[in-house]
């Protein structure tokens, strides 16, 4: 089962999500939280898989909590989802280790894909929020990063890249394993030596810096 914290300051936009994904056979909500510090204290005290952040809570907002999270329970999944698509929030809840952003407008079964997709490492962008990401990367900043982002992936072996490469398709491990013929385990382990040695928090974060820095499974 996959465990999902939901959190959210409106007890029918808690009660609805609820709803959604306890429909599916492989998701269980087992806790909820009303601002963004009961769902720090949550997930320090309850085991959990995903957690679901709302961005416009009092005491602490969605972002806050998404980097209080990250520090708290680093093995939990956090997916942003809310009514505000605007390109910062994206952007920071992706930069600060979110595995996903979606919007509250979305249909039941792309949370329920996105629950799954988040719990199985993969990353998740609803297509109003792969907008912004692809707006901010052809911003007047663009050129910027892709210069930083090639210095940091030129510190990769070559196989490291191919499996960078793939991570910015969005693949996943086994999937890229498929690709590179390579087991699952072993992309796995190419994938915490590539974290590592970019200093990302995640696999959506290199999946970013693979894009800046025009990265493309040529040949795989």
């Amino acid at each position: 089962m996959i465990r999902v914290l939901v959190a959210d300051d409106e007890p029918l936009i808690r009660a609805g999500i609820r709803m959604i994904l306890t429909s599916a056979e492989d998701i269980d909500v087992v806790a909820e939280a009303g601002d963004g510090r009961e769902a720090v204290e949550s997930a320090r005290g309850t085991a959990v898989d995903v957690a679901l952040l709302d961005i416009q809570m009092p005491v602490m907002d969605g972002l806050a909590a998404l980097t209080e999270l990250r520090r708290a329970a680093p093995d939990v999944r956090v997916l942003i989802l809310t009514t505000f698509g605007e390109r910062d929030n994206v952007l920071r809840a992706l930069g600060h280790g979110g595995a996903g952003f979606l919007l509250k407008d979305s249909a039941p079964d792309e949370l329920i894909h996105a629950v799954r997709a988040a719990a199985a490492g993969n990353a998740y962008l609803s297509p109003a929020a792969t907008r912004h990401v692809v707006d901010a990367l052809a911003s007047p900043g663009a050129t910027t990063r892709a210069d930083e982002a090639r210095a940091r992936v030129d510190r990769l072996s070559a196989r490291e890249r191919d499996v960078l490469a793939l991570l910015g398709e969005g693949l996943s491990n086994a999937d890229a394993g498929r690709r590179l013929h390579m087991s699952e385990a072993t992309v796995k382990t190419y994938v915490s030596r590539i974290l590592t040695k970019l200093g990302c928090e995640n696999r959506v974060q290199a999946a970013l810096l693979a894009r800046d820095a025009g990265m493309h499974p040529d040949g795989v």
